[in-house]
């Protein structure tokens, strides 16, 4: 075979080859269309099934704007890396919706109509940059009723909620309506008449922060209304009547969110003055309980208990200008509360006084996430040391911790069964005794319920369990929704200015803004992020370090040992020449510089050695994706194809004949 012909049977190879690679391209693409595997190790870019239920309730379209600047971030990969993130996750939306996401990526240069269009979203504008450029790096959103919905910034730190935020914004604009918040409260928290000052009592500052979010419809102890709201918010329930306690329990078991603060000793619960009775006030029980509904539940929670905490204790004045620290009234830190949970994640710190404790009856069903837990300093004590108390210096007698944490504020989900077994209480119909009319704050004609007839409950009006599971956060602390504990509030030309010094407010805005989701919308938990880091790479640098540090230390503690010589060579001299050096402190002065110099030396090989070590470890990524892992893939292929070939030969041999 000449040499013209091989070189021309070679060419004709590749071109052969080249064809059956753009054929085999094409092939694939054509079977495997819309086929996505997700080989991520927390399945990054698999959606939630809560999240797939929330796009499947889609009945509109609704369009999506990503804002993203380009060019004004080609020096900072990490941003651009997250914002990859941000847009296959986007799409992965849009693809899951199965057209009824309509998303759009804008690049908002400089002065353009997308920047305008941006702003104009209220997209959060972050100047960067020598010449102070702004990058845009948000999402907007709008519905067939116009409503508009955004995400300013994508903020990296909070990565691992960012399906949950994006779910949010999609649940919001297909239920543009504002959710309602159903509040019973036993303390002054709303706007009303003060009678001890005679003037209008001012809400609290939680009120007013809720207001603005959501539509708040005020109950009354008798909980009419209660099947009009979306989450009902009870705050310090004290003595109410059965039929309101029926109504409540109705209302969890048949799938009705609830945010519940319960406390063993209410600083805000202040009994009215009796003149004929001085010392009433000063013994009547500031506590507040569900034991009813909370035993059938599964929630174990005592009225008696107030929690203690060494830890967490915070400094109050005294009477004589100084500060003590107390037991009773803590501030959680970002250590105490929950960073896995929407609720508490990325809050500093959460005010709580004289608060008590929760957990969960093993033998019922229901699960306890907690989102507010205390130290292993903390321990139990009854509640009536804090009745009257003068001194907050006394409770320190007889403190022990028990090295246990306590659960502050809770998430409680699961099956519960109702309180009522044997269905509405026999005195349903009957109007709420005057106790619970009294200690609730609330007139005794409030209007109770009427009893349903015979056929109602033949018809299944009453609940027995459960069908679903129940979604309910609990604290075991009503102070914290207090001014005082959270914000300071002054006047400003008339006007009523709040400054928050702790995160109170944002804790109860989450609860409920998550509550009055949908049940698919709570239960997409944070994920994992997408940043990875090189684990092995650090541990290698991390034993460099601490190889370093040794090294470090060894040299000065040599140093200064020899300093120490030199000192006590200068010092037993008595001549004249003390400034000369002898020759014994020239040679000590020479065996430390020789030394330093083999210290310094053995430093520069750590340091090489550590290199060293990376570059290998990169060099063996490099072959096994480069090399293993294109030959494991192709070793796969020929088995699959292999067997294939092999079951079709059997398949001809086991085919019957034809006549």
């Amino acid at each position: 075979m000449t040499e013209r012909r091989k070189h021309t049977l070679g060419a004709s190879a590749l071109v052969i080859l080249a064809v059956l690679f753009i054929a085999l391209i094409i092939v694939s693409n054509a079977l495997f269309r819309g086929v996505r595997l997700d080989l991520t190790e927390n399945n990054l870019y698999t959606l939630a099934e809560g999240t797939r239920n929330i796009l499947d309730a889609i009945e509109e379209p609704i369009n999506l704007y990503y804002f993203f600047s380009e060019e004004q971030t080609e020096n900072t990969p990490f941003l651009r890396s997250y914002a990859n993130r941000v847009r296959e996750l986007l799409e992965e939306f849009a693809l899951e919706s199965d057209g009824k996401l309509n998303l759009q990526v804008i690049d908002p240069q400089p002065f353009s109509e997308q920047e305008e269009r941006a702003a104009a979203f209220g997209l959060q504008a972050v100047p960067t940059g020598p010449n102070g450029e702004s990058i845009y790096f948000g999402l907007a959103g709008t519905n067939a009723v116009d409503t508009q919905l955004t995400i300013p910034f994508f903020q990296q730190d909070n990565e691992e909620f960012l399906e949950y935020d994006v779910a949010k914004l999609v649940h919001s604009l297909t239920n543009p309506d504002k959710p309602i918040i159903g509040l019973y409260s036993s303390l002054p928290m709303t706007i009303g008449f003060d009678a001890t000052t005679q003037q209008i009592r001012e809400p609290w500052v939680i009120t007013s922060q809720i207001e603005q979010l959501f539509d708040v419809r005020p109950l009354d102890a008798a909980m009419d209304g209660l099947d009009e709201v979306d989450v009902l918010m009870l705050v310090h329930p004290k003595s109410l009547s059965e039929d309101a306690l029926y109504a409540i329990d109705q209302f969890v078991v048949g799938g009705g969110k609830a945010l519940i603060f319960v406390d063993p000793h209410s600083e805000s619960d202040v009994p009215p003055q009796d003149p004929s009775n001085p010392y009433a006030a000063m013994v009547a029980s500031r506590a507040s309980d569900l034991k009813r509904l909370f035993e059938a539940w599964g929630i174990r929670y005592d009225s008696g208990d107030v929690l203690a905490d060494r830890r967490y204790a915070l400094e109050i004045g005294t009477g004589g200008g100084g500060t003590v620290r107390h037991l009773g009234i803590l501030g959680f830190t970002d250590a105490a509360l929950s960073s896995e949970d929407i609720v508490t994640a990325g809050l500093d710190s959460v005010n709580v006084a004289m608060a008590g404790f929760l957990g969960v009856d093993e033998e019922k069903s229901l699960n306890l996430t907690p989102l507010v837990e205390s130290s292993d300093e903390a321990m139990p004590m009854p509640a009536g040391r804090f009745a009257q108390l003068s001194d907050p210096a006394t409770l320190q007698n007889g403190f022990k911790a028990t090295g246990e944490r306590y659960v502050v504020a809770a998430r409680l989900e699961g099956k519960v069964a109702s309180a009522f077994p044997d269905g509405r209480p026999a005195d349903a119909a009957g109007e709420p005794d005057d106790a619970a009319s009294e200690d609730s704050g609330q007139p005794a004609d409030g209007g109770a319920k009427e009893a349903p007839d015979d056929e109602a409950a033949a018809d299944g009006g009453h609940l027995a369990e459960s069908a679903e599971a129940v979604n309910l956060i609990v604290a075991a602390d009503t102070d914290l929704l207090s001014d005082w504990l959270w914000v300071r509030t002054q006047s400003f030309f008339g006007q009523r200015v709040s400054t928050a010094w702790a995160n109170n407010g944002d804790m109860v805005a989450n609860s409920l803004d998550n509550l009055t989701g949908s049940s698919d919308l709570i239960s997409i938990r944070g994920r994992a992020t997408f940043s990875r880091p090189f684990e092995k790479v650090e541990a290698l640098e991390r034993a460099a370090d601490e190889a370093l540090l040794a090294k470090e230390q060894a040299l000065q503690a040599e140093l200064a040992e020899t300093e120490r010589k030199l000192t006590e060579l200068q010092a037993n001299r008595d001549d004249q020449s003390a400034m000369i050096l002898t020759s014994e402190q020239s040679a000590a002065i020479e065996r430390f510089q020789a030394e330093n110099l083999r210290v310094r030396r053995e430093l520069r090989q750590v340091r090489h050695d550590l290199e060293k070590d990376i570059e290998n470890l990169g060099t063996w990524l490099k072959v096994i994706n480069i090399a293993f892992v294109p030959l494991l893939i192709t070793i796969v292929a020929l088995l699959i194809l292999m067997l294939r070939r092999k079951r079709r030969k059997v398949a001809r041999h086991t085919a019957p004949a034809v006549s």
